[in-house]
């Protein structure tokens, strides 16, 4: 057996007298969704069983992602500069839009991406890239710090013990502050940020993962805050609360620069569309266009295209990493394809091209569950069938219209999931999301997280929870641990 299936039923025994605590302290300590009208907060639910990955195959998925991430940016570029740019750039809101015109064939930094994959029998497959804010950095460390610690101290496991395991098993809080540190340094060669903002909204769903990050990069020695938009002015320097940033890292979406209601919008975009550094070196840049799912299906397209291949100067090793782990994915486009989708629902995914939260996607293959309708009268007002539903999608232009998907076949997994005094063992779907960077002359220590959902859609901010991600080595030390206090 495998350190994972080892430490499954361990965890999943004491899980039920453990579980509350963990979702307790897991919340307090950030894991948690924050409501935008009342600034109230709801936690997150965190598995007491944990996911466990050989120390080689996550290398390899970080370096996919590595490579998946490079090819994305390179790829967006190629197509928003040329006969392919409605096609990237035709969902974007206005100002996305501008930005990008004006942007993206500078754009050879991202400090943090995220790709996410499902693992099915035929190894890892990518089903997206994530590059405008991609998050859970630290909902990641929280959820895996807190499960070593409160497991740890249920088998008898003294606090400076755990610590050094917490350390172990890595931290993608750090790595996000390393890519931060080089990012700037090269903008401004030699130097560090003296004060760092981190950019959020007012009651943004992830303000208490904004704060998580924050407090952890002034234990590192970073002096930083999380500033609001109604919160900067200056001329010649950014400035909040009487303070000057030189650093600005951006959690906000671009187009909710366009929402009246946001107080502020128009610093931050002019902050946005300045020379990088005039003010404030911004990291990550506007980057809408990468995130755009019809790019990524072009990486599949480029499989078969050279032409693309060739435009978008893919390199040899961007192409294995396709080939091996982006599974079929197209433009939802012409007569042809659309015969071919609504013929096979069972084979396949649609998706918006531009969403985000996993709205405007749908499996065909749950297409008789009730979520499924749910979703359809979201998106077009009245419950339509797989057949009605490509036929609408085909033709709907907003967001950029529609990519199809090949399903990427994956099985629910038992775990116990913990949220407020209950715990309790289902089924979930999980996925495994890898970070990595873009331009840094080196990749920082990521590591990934991942997600868990009662849907094959897995989604956080929607529901679904978090699974704490341990090192094989990290997980050997709490087996043992169990094993030599047996309770």
């Amino acid at each position: 057996m495998s350190i994972a299936e080892d430490l499954y039923e361990p965890l999943r025994a004491a899980a039920k007298y453990f579980g509350p605590e963990l979702a307790r302290t897991a919340y307090q300590r950030g894991l948690a969704v924050t409501d935008k009208t009342d600034g109230s907060t709801r936690p997150i639910p965190i598995t007491g069983t944990a996911m466990v990955i050989p120390a080689a195959e996550l290398k390899h998925r970080q370096d996919l992602s590595r490579r998946l991430s490079s090819a994305g940016a390179k790829m967006a570029r190629f197509m928003a500069g040329g006969e392919l740019k409605e096609l990237a750039l035709g969902g974007l809101s206005p100002l996305e839009r501008a930005l990008a015109d004006e942007t993206a064939q500078k754009l050879d930094t991202l400090i943090t991406t995220r790709v996410d994959f499902f693992v099915g029998k035929g190894g890892a497959k990518a089903l997206e890239l994530n590059a405008t804010i991609p998050a859970m950095q630290g909902y990641s460390d929280i959820a895996a710090n807190t499960l070593i610690e409160v497991a740890g101290r249920y088998w008898g496991v003294k606090d400076q013990v755990i610590a050094s395991w917490q350390a172990k098993n890595g931290s993608n809080t750090m790595a996000l502050y390393r890519a931060v540190l080089d990012g700037y340094a090269k903008v401004r060669p030699g130097r560090s940020p003296d004060r760092i903002a981190l950019l959020v909204r007012r009651n943004d769903a992830q303000l208490t993962e904004q704060n998580w990050l924050c407090e952890r990069w002034r234990e590192f020695g970073q002096d930083c805050d999380v500033v609001y938009p109604d919160q900067l002015s200056g001329d010649d320097a950014v400035i909040a609360n009487g303070k000057k940033y030189d650093m600005v890292y951006r959690h906000l979406f671009v187009r909710r620069l366009e929402e009246p209601e946001l107080k502020g919008a128009d610093y931050v975009r002019g902050l946005l569309s300045e020379p990088n550094g005039k003010r404030a070196v911004v990291l990550n840049p506007p980057a809408s266009q990468v995130e755009v799912k019809a790019v990524f299906a072009l990486l599949s397209q480029a499989l078969e295209d050279r032409a693309i291949s060739n435009g978008a100067s893919l390199s040899e090793e961007e192409l294995a990493a396709i080939k091996e782990s982006v599974p079929w994915t197209r433009p939802f486009l012409g007569d042809d394809l659309l015969a071919k989708v609504t013929a096979e629902p069972d084979r396949y995914v649609l998706k918006r091209s531009w969403d985000y939260g996993g709205r405007a996607v749908f499996v065909g293959k749950s297409r008789k569950n009730p979520s499924f309708v749910d979703r359809t009268k979201a998106a077009y007002g009245a419950p339509l069938d797989w057949a009605e539903l490509c036929k609408r999608a085909v033709a709907d232009r907003a967001g950029g219209g529609f990519v199809v998907q090949e399903l990427v076949a994956t099985e629910p997994e038992e775990h116990v999931l913990c949220s407020g005094n209950s715990t309790e063992v289902v089924g979930l779907y999980v996925d495994f999301s890898a970070y990595a960077s873009v331009g840094l002359s080196k990749q920082p220590n990521w590591g990934g997280v991942c997600r868990g959902s009662l849907s094959q859609i897995v989604n956080i901010v929607g529901g679904g929870g978090v699974l704490p991600l341990l090192t094989e080595e990290v997980a050997q030390s709490l087996l043992n641990a169990y094993r030599a206090n047996k309770r």
